[in-house]
């Protein structure tokens, strides 16, 4: 049982941002810093929170994700902001991977009327959202579907694309942690991720908001490795200095359609 009305709002918050800092949370209630790392303490110790430097986020495994039907409603508003911001920049008739995840099919549904596309996926949603398009050639990965998402994985899968060289890879990420680390859960899916990265002459990463200090297993790779970041609300500390340390051009993706 929590002891306060302000303390039952500010996990609402958390669960509402996916993660905040303690300075946000002052701000937003009006109190103290030490008066919401109290506040933090008795969420984190009721196992309602986690902690970790400078502020705080939604409890969660490192070693598995949200199930994909959560996810696909988790963070919608945000993740179509992204995709409509990355669109608005991928430039008719080019190259393009795209990657699993939640994201990167909200991006595909926006990249449906463009002309000229080529486009690889080892995602089978992407490729059935874009085969809607007959001005877009798509590119099916080969490997081992996983059923919960339609996911392509596996050795064949890693081999396929280390055949391109595409001019843009946009990959989404389970977790951004305060290191500049890019992590994922399965290592199968990171072994993919990291063919991309090799195969693009530009890196696009998508993440909304919820990712930033997220932990999970399996390194995909650094922030040095991305050319570009869309995200939808602005980093939280220290991700700000680590971006520009990191020559990575950050777009915070507005609310205009």
């Amino acid at each position: 049982m929590l002891n306060h009305p302000r303390q039952e709002a500010m996990l609402a918050a958390v669960r509402e941002l996916g993660t905040a800092s303690v300075e946000a949370l002052a701000e937003r209630f009006g109190v103290t810093l030490q008066t919401v790392r109290r506040d933090v303490k008795l969420l984190a110790d009721a196992g309602l929170v986690a902690r970790f430097h400078g502020g705080v986020r939604l409890p969660s495994s490192t070693t598995e994700n949200i199930a994909y039907r959560q996810r696909q409603a988790l963070h919608d508003e945000g993740k179509q902001r992204i995709a409509r911001a990355i669109a608005a920049q991928v430039p008719d008739g080019c190259s393009l991977i795209l990657n699993i995840g939640t994201t990167t099919e909200a991006i595909a549904r926006e990249l449906v009327g463009r002309r000229g596309l080529r486009v690889i996926t080892n995602n089978l949603n992407v490729a059935a959202i874009l085969s809607d398009n007959p001005d877009c050639e798509v590119i099916v990965a080969g490997g081992v579907v996983r059923h919960r998402d339609r996911g392509i994985v596996g050795e064949a899968t890693v081999e396929f694309i280390g055949q391109f060289r595409v001019d843009i890879g946009l990959i989404g990420i389970s977790g951004i942690e305060a290191d500049g680390t890019l992590r994922d859960y399965d290592y199968r899916e990171v072994k993919v991720a990291q063919a991309i990265i090799r195969a693009s002459r530009q890196v696009w990463l998508a993440a909304d908001h919820s990712k930033f200090n997220r932990p999970a297993m399996v390194e995909v790779g650094r922030l040095d490795q991305v050319d570009q970041l869309f995200t939808d609300a602005p980093p939280p500390p220290p991700f700000e200095a680590l971006l520009a340390e990191a020559d990575v051009q950050c777009t915070v993706a507005g609310d205009n359609p």
